[in-house]
Formats: structure tokens, sequence, C-alpha cells
């Protein structure tokens, strides 16, 4: 079907393009699919919304604005900004699309700036159109990720839709007031989503109809197609968030935490590995010291609040703790490493590793295996034992770090902005020790 029910071409288009910040060949496209439509269509009505999906990852994930999946892109298929890439090593249309581009891979073009709505990446219109989620693994076994997990509709799906049934009926009925006040005062305003385009403050806004999809939109099934799993072409498992969160026989669903409802509104900033609040609420994080003789026995403590890994997703993300005792003067006299913990205290390291046929670190496009996995499994509480010497000891303070990247890969991916190569802080707890002690 068309969007508009009325076509938008010439004229319009330019004016439609002039009021809502897209230009006027995208405008023009508007009218051929839904999935055409940019955010910032949608940014007219939904203002704190839109601002919350700029702000997020979803807004930021094609190659075009994510620096780490930018290099990888480039590695393993070409320039986002051509057309015709295929993947490298299977020759076929990058499946990486299907997540980063999604509308992008229902046009099937690689050419991500050829209009806002690809490169918009996951946008409005990518996630409220998915009608019904047929998981991802179709009848011959293989995977199927991202959009091909869904079917998608040419109409908004939205947790609720409109339900102006009834103020129809009353509206057709001998009702005096013909329906008004039935639905509230929102029901008389102008909206786009009754299937008619509406001028709303000035601005044309191209007709949107839309349905309530609730089993969909309000449940984990919107974000699977995505978030479940991921091998690369060697089979290796790549993300596995998916299956954490069954292994954690959890009844909450990924909304609950990743879109929580606040002033009437669900938050589409979606935070996530990149978003260190989140972070900070994920853990639970406790450093104990009791003095025994000359040494200071110190446990650390750390609990995954969440019921997938922590962390999860792109397999390089890792955490891992580092503790120190001061002495009187704020000193440093005791740490269980010398900069990062992987070699000198592995078991303060949580991270999973792939590896080629030798068993050497491998990154995710060529891995041949999976590596050890010491991440914290979904509600996992931890604790670390060390024996610290107590001599000349007045405090001792441990630190938990989130990277995004093996310690490998910010090496070798100098070329990164700081912001997505250094360590996030995510917790700290100091234990005072005493003279006495």
């Amino acid at each position: 079907m068309k969007l508009l029910a009325k076509p938008i071409v010439g004229l319009a288009a330019i004016a439609l393009g002039c009021l809502t910040g897209v230009s006027p060949s995208i405008a023009a496209q508007a009218d051929a699919s839904i999935h055409h439509v940019s955010s910032e269509v949608c940014a007219n009505c939904h203002q704190e919304i839109y601002k919350q999906w700029q702000g997020s990852m979803h807004s930021s994930s094609t190659a075009l604005a994510d620096p780490i999946h930018a290099t990888f892109y480039k590695k393993v298929a070409g320039d986002p900004t051509a057309e015709g890439v295929k993947h490298q090593a299977s020759g076929k249309y990058p499946v990486c699309l299907q997540c980063h581009a999604p509308n992008a891979a229902k046009d099937e073009t690689t050419k991500l700036d050829a209009m806002a709505a690809y490169s918009e990446g996951v946008n409005c219109v990518a996630c409220h159109t998915l009608k019904a989620y047929k998981g991802i693994k179709g009848d011959d076994g293989k995977l199927r990720l991202g959009l091909k997990a869904y079917e998608v509709a040419d109409t908004i799906q939205a947790p609720a839709g409109i339900n102006n049934g009834l103020a129809q009926l009353a509206s057709a009925s001998d009702d005096l007031f013909g329906g008004v006040g039935v639905g509230g005062e929102e029901s008389q305003k102008p909206n786009p989503h009754l299937g008619e385009p509406v001028e709303y403050e000035g601005k044309e806004i191209p007709a949107l109809p839309m349905e309530g999809n609730p089993r969909l939109m309000k449940t984990s099934d919107a974000c699977m197609g995505c978030h479940d799993q991921r091998d690369n072409p060697h089979g290796v498992p790549l993300c596995q968030t998916g299956n954490e969160y069954i292994d954690s026989k959890t009844n909450v669903n990924c909304l609950s935490c990743h879109m929580p409802v606040n002033g009437g509104l669900a938050d589409h900033s979606m935070g996530g590995g990149h978003d260190h609040a989140m972070l900070k609420r994920s853990v639970v994080f406790d450093v104990d010291t009791v003095p025994d003789g000359d040494v200071l026995k110190t446990s650390v403590y750390i609990k995954n609040q969440q019921p997938h890994a922590m962390p999860t997703g792109a397999p390089f993300r890792n955490i891992y703790v580092k503790l120190t005792a001061y002495d009187a003067n704020g000193e440093p006299v005791w740490q269980n490493a010398d900069g990062h913990p992987a070699k000198e205290d592995p078991q303060a390291y949580l991270s999973y590793a792939l590896e080629d046929d030798q068993g050497m670190p491998a990154p995710p496009p060529t891995a041949t295996k999976a590596g050890a996995d010491t991440r914290l499994k979904p509600h996992e509480a931890r604790t670390l034992e060390y024996e610290i010497p107590a001599q000349g000891v007045a405090l001792v303070r441990g630190e938990l770090y989130y990277n995004l990247l093996w310690p490998g890969l910010v090496q070798k991916f100098s070329h990164l902005p700081d912001d997505v190569k250094e360590p996030a802080l995510i917790a700290v707890s100091e234990q005072p020790v005493s003279a006495a002690d």
C-alpha cells in the first residue's frame, strides 16, 4: 500500500522536506514505502522520544556512525557509501545490514547514505513495522537474522494502537455529543495514525496508519531478531544474549530494563553497553577486608543483576577488577596487577575469548572456535579472594571497569576515538584498615 492517502510529489514533496528537515528526494520517496520514512518526520509530534532515540546506539547503528562496527564492516564487506557491496567471505549481501541498517536491507541496497531512513540505522519505522517474530532459526535450520526473523508490516505497529472504536460507534449513534470525550483529549487531536495526512503546527505530516500489536511491541520478541544469537561464517557463536536470557529462566522482558516507562513514556534511549548509568546499576560490587596476622584477607564480591551474561552482546566486551592497597599518604603499596590484569591476575578479567585452530586469539570474523568464557552468568554472584601484605596499608580500594574492546583490539584499532577505547569505571568499593588492625 502507499503510505500517503495523496502522493507527495513535486512542490508538496519539497514542502515536506523543508518542514521536517528531510531532503525533497527523500520526502518524495516516502509515499512509496513506509520504511523510507525518516525519524525526523516522527519528531514533529514525538519530540521527547525522538531526542532519546537520537542519543541511543540504535540511531548510530550503521557503519556510518558506529566506529567499532564501521571498522569490522569495512574489513569484511566494504565501503558503507558504495552500492553493490558484498560480504567478502560469502559473496552475498552483507548480513550485518539486517540488524545495523534494516531499512536498507529491506531494499537490498548497501549505499547507506542514499536516504535518511538508511543512514538512521534502527530508526522509528525499522522497529515499529515489525509485525510478528518468526524466530531466528529457519525451516532449514539456518539462522535468519535481523529483519529476516520477522514478518514486516506496511503500517505502524504500536504497543496499544488507537483504540477509538467506541468513539466511532458513539459518533454514529444518537449520542447527543457525537462521541466527543470518549477516548479522552488525545482522541480529538489531528492524528496521522488514523490514516490520513494532517497539518500540525503548520507542518504537513504524511499518513502513517497504525495498529496495536502488544504481543510483539511489549515483549522481548521485538528485540530477539537482532539480539538473540549471531554466529560467524565458521559457526562460532558471537552474540549470545538470547541463549543467556533463556538460561536465566527469567520472566522479566528486555523492555523492563532497556525501555523503562518514565512519565508515561517508554525510554527510547535504550541504554546498553555504551550507557554508563545502565552499567553501574547492572552489578553489585563490594570489597571486604579482614586482618589475619601479617596479611589482609580480602574478598571482592561481584553479582550480575541481569538476566543475561555480564558483559553480553559483542564478544569483545569485557570487565575487569582493579584492586589496590594504599598507605596513609594515599600512595599505592600493593595492586593485583600492573595495568590490565588479563595476564597477571586472570581471575579478575571476565571475558569471552575467540580462538583460531592453533588456540591463538582471533577476531570475530575469522575465529574458528570459542575460547574460555569467564563472564558472569545471568544472576551469578562471584567472589575473588586475595591476601594482601598488611604492613603500611590504610585503605583497600576495588574498582570495576567495563571495556567495549579486548585489550588487543584497543592496541590494534588505534584509529578509534578514545571514548570507545578507554575503560569505563562502573563500580567502586573502599575498605579502610585501622592502625590497630
